[in-house]
């Protein structure tokens, strides 16, 4: 797929550069908007308006959508008043208000000038709503029926209103103050046996919505669960105020997965994309954490100099500390990110902990058990006979296995009680990722090896 884009780019852009106009239009209208919007990613500024006026009217609307930014802000300096209304009349209301999220001030205030009036007050109700709330990302642009109509009335009606509506395939049936009271979709109304049954005998009253306030996150977890097209909105008196449509929540996923990912590599979440961001860009995202970890890692190393006598009188003790602090933080890693994917699927609760811990404790001992009997074979065979390390004894070997095995433990305790605990307080589940895990591991597993090597060595 990616083999045939490239083709397809490289070929596009001789056409602009023959100014072999109307072949290029052409191979564009056949074209996916998603896909159009990606060619403008390879084209110089100058060649953004020549290319997007060859779009006819309705893909042009499409493809600006899926634009990037940058792409987006440009072509609107560059549109008279005129191209600009097209535009924006062409635009659903969910997707013209993230246009004015992004655009700086000046643009933005063009664009509500020559939006028309209904459109405006769409595009700020929706902003007045919490950032990332179901309000933030519906539309109100959905088909309502009322109770009473017909099935005849109920499909005459999708016609007329249908054009400017998001999606057409579930209509929700609200009562005159704008109660949301059933939904119907329009299989029920094709199939029904007669064209003067009424709304209120097909339409379903189990209804599952959200509020105005309810988090995006939860908003895309019930998309996955319920296997939804479009999910209503409501506000505090089970008023409908819009939908959200599957195509959202599912940039919706996207966004929170790419956020967590970042949080547990130990970044602040970025908006630009990679190529989109400039090493400064990169540089102010990665330092926090980088500074926080290097600070914490201190405890690592005091540590060691509190230990610094027994390392002097049994140096070989040294060679083993990176494979248990290595050990440590892998086993502390597995654990976090199986309990962060479970919290982020709505899989576990707090009140689950206990049974987490117990789960937990026993995998650790078959690990920590199945780990040391490895470790004292290889170290007696390896490092004792095979390279012949005559200051590595059966004692040390056993030091150096039992504390492997209590690392283990301790490593998938802490793996994953953090998060839960993260999550308790209200804080993001992901924060409590691999990075952060290895350092508190890290001077956990030092601290248990140096205590076993101060009882059983007396160093």
């Amino acid at each position: 797929m990616a083999e045939r884009f490239e083709i397809v780019e490289k070929a596009v852009l001789t056409m602009l550069e023959d100014k072999k106009y109307a072949t290029l239009r052409d191979i564009l209208v056949t074209m996916n908007p998603s896909d159009v919007a990606g060619l403008f990613n390879c084209l110089e500024e100058k060649q953004i308006p020549l290319m997007y006026r060859l779009l006819p009217k309705e893909l042009a609307a499409e493809t600006f959508v899926e634009m990037e930014p940058e792409a987006q802000e440009l072509l609107i300096r560059s549109f008279s008043d005129n191209e600009l209304k097209e535009v924006l009349d062409e635009l659903y209301v969910d997707d013209a208000a993230d246009l004015v999220e992004e655009m700086p001030a000046n643009v933005v205030k063009r664009i509500l000038t020559h939006a028309d009036p209904e459109m405006r007050h769409s595009i700020n109700q929706i902003l007045r709503y919490p950032e990332n709330s179901a309000g933030s990302i519906m539309t109100t642009e959905y088909v309502s029926l009322r109770p009473s109509m017909t099935v005849g009335e109920a499909i005459l009606r999708i016609r007329r209103q249908g054009v400017d509506k998001e999606t057409i395939y579930t209509c929700y049936v609200t009562a005159p103050d704008r109660t949301l009271i059933g939904l119907v979709t329009v299989k029920d109304l094709l199939l029904a046996e007669d064209d003067e049954d009424k709304i209120e005998d097909l339409m379903i009253t189990n209804l599952i919505c959200v509020t105005t306030q309810t988090d995006q996150e939860e908003v895309a977890r019930m998309f996955s669960k319920y296997n939804f097209l479009a999910l209503p909105v409501v506000d505090g008196e089970h008023r409908m105020v819009g939908i959200v449509t599957f195509d959202d929540a599912m940039d919706v996923m996207e966004e929170e997965a790419t956020e967590d990912m970042e949080i547990m590599a130990a970044m602040t979440p970025s908006e630009k994309t990679y190529l989109k961001s400039t090493p400064f860009d990169l540089f102010k995202h990665r330092i926090p954490w980088l500074m926080l970890l290097m600070v914490s890692a201190t405890f690592t190393g005091m540590i060691i100099t509190s230990f610094e006598e027994a390392l002097a009188l049994l140096p070989a003790l040294t060679a083993f500390i990176p494979m248990l602090m290595d050990t440590g933080g892998n086993c502390g890693s597995q654990s976090s990110v199986t309990v962060i994917r479970a919290l982020s699927l709505d899989e576990l609760k707090f009140t689950d902990i206990f049974r987490v811990i117990w789960k937990e404790a026993r995998t650790a001992v078959l690990c920590g058990a199945t780990l040391a009997a490895v470790c004292f074979l290889k170290i007696l065979l390896v490092d004792r006979l095979l390279m012949g390390n005559t200051s590595i004894n059966l004692l040390v070997d056993g030091v150096v296995s039992l504390t492997l095995c209590v690392t283990v433990v301790i490593a998938k305790f802490v793996g994953c009680s953090l998060p839960l605990l993260a999550k308790r307080l209200g804080f993001d589940p992901a924060v409590m990722a691999s990075p952060f895990i290895t350092t508190i591991v890290d001077a956990l597993s030092l601290l248990v090896y140096f205590l076993f090597a101060k009882t059983l060595l007396g160093v």
